[in-house]
């Protein structure tokens, strides 16, 4: 069997499709898995042991008709015999059908003609979950499993030494992150690193440069002294010094995700209507902080180290 995934989204959205990629391994172990994802997003893979081969579309840019003519050459090579996708796009149903994939899934909806088993989008549940529930379509009934993920011994290795270089291995240290758009003000993110420096002085505290946050790095970094950063050149490096730290502090991320992964205590920071959906159910390791507002930017500082001195 020949199995082709369609996945738009970034690496977020990759990680949190990692348990329907682990339980079509397990139901169909002989089967070759390929997925189709934003270039970007590729890079996720790296420590995804479930796929065998990685293709790559603009789903998002307004790709040209010769575009969508090559994606159809290089989906009908390979002869698929199950197609499924997490995205509505009517252009790439209309692909997978013109393909002639005998086994077509995805969400019932407006455009859900060229499917040959819809199954119901139940949005408002952990989107892991919510991609899990496509497995429904090929009759299989089980339990979404957690989010988990392979990191090469080499970059195991690789975040050791690294570790070694900042001198944190064997003090241990809290990780922070926030993206290039900077979801929380930088004054608030000052009061926290003052706190835990003032209580915890031997704790380093270490700034996470990835995904292009350099302008937050840099502003952080300047406003805050004894910091320490650090730049992992790969998600699997990345999901190491992750697993290394005591605790993470980020807004809803990529990072937040493999944080879940690795089951390294998270502080998450989230807007109340993603909580659900991005936050895993019942999971002890990742506790939200929720904005009182649709703005995480509203979250008080002294909320935030009420519950890092609590954990």
């Amino acid at each position: 069997m020949r199995i082709l995934a369609l996945v738009p989204g970034g690496i977020g959205d990759q990680i949190l499709f990692f348990p329907t990629l682990e339980t079509l391994k397990e139901k169909y172990p002989q089967a070759t898995i390929d997925v189709l994802v934003e270039p970007s997003a590729k890079a996720a893979y790296r420590v995804c042991k479930n796929v065998n081969e990685i293709l790559t579309f603009n789903y998002r840019d307004r790709s040209s008709l010769a575009d969508y003519l090559n994606l159809l050459g290089v989906i009908r090579d390979r002869e698929y015999d199950v197609a499924l996708s997490i995205g509505t796009r009517w252009a790439i149903g209309l692909l997978i059908w013109l393909n002639g994939i005998p086994t077509r899934i995805g969400y019932k909806g407006k455009s859900s003609w060229y499917l040959s088993h819809p199954v119901p989008l139940k949005s408002e549940q952990y989107i892991a979950y919510m991609y899990h529930d496509l497995v429904t379509g090929l009759g299989i009934h089980t339990h979404c499993p957690p989010v988990k993920i392979n990191v090469p011994t080499a970059d195991i290795s690789a975040a050791e030494i690294e570790q070694k270089n900042l001198d944190i291995k064997d003090t241990g240290y809290i990780l922070i992150y926030d993206s290039s758009s900077l979801l929380y003000p930088l004054d608030k993110w000052q009061k926290i690193v003052a706190d835990i420096q003032q209580k915890q002085p031997d704790l380093p505290v270490v700034v996470l440069q990835t995904f292009g946050n350099n302008e937050w790095v840099s502003s952080i970094m300047q406003a805050c002294p004894n910091l320490k950063a650090i730049s992992p050149p790969d998600v699997g490096k990345l999901a190491a010094i992750i697993a290394g730290a005591n605790l993470l502090l980020c807004p809803n991320s990529a990072v937040m995700h493999l944080s879940t992964a690795v089951n390294t205590y998270t502080i998450a920071l989230i807007e109340p209507a993603n909580a659900n959906k991005f936050i895993p159910p019942d999971n002890e390791n990742c506790i939200s902080i929720q904005s009182p507002t649709n703005n995480i930017a509203d979250i008080k500082p002294e909320v935030i180290l009420e519950k890092i001195w609590q954990g």
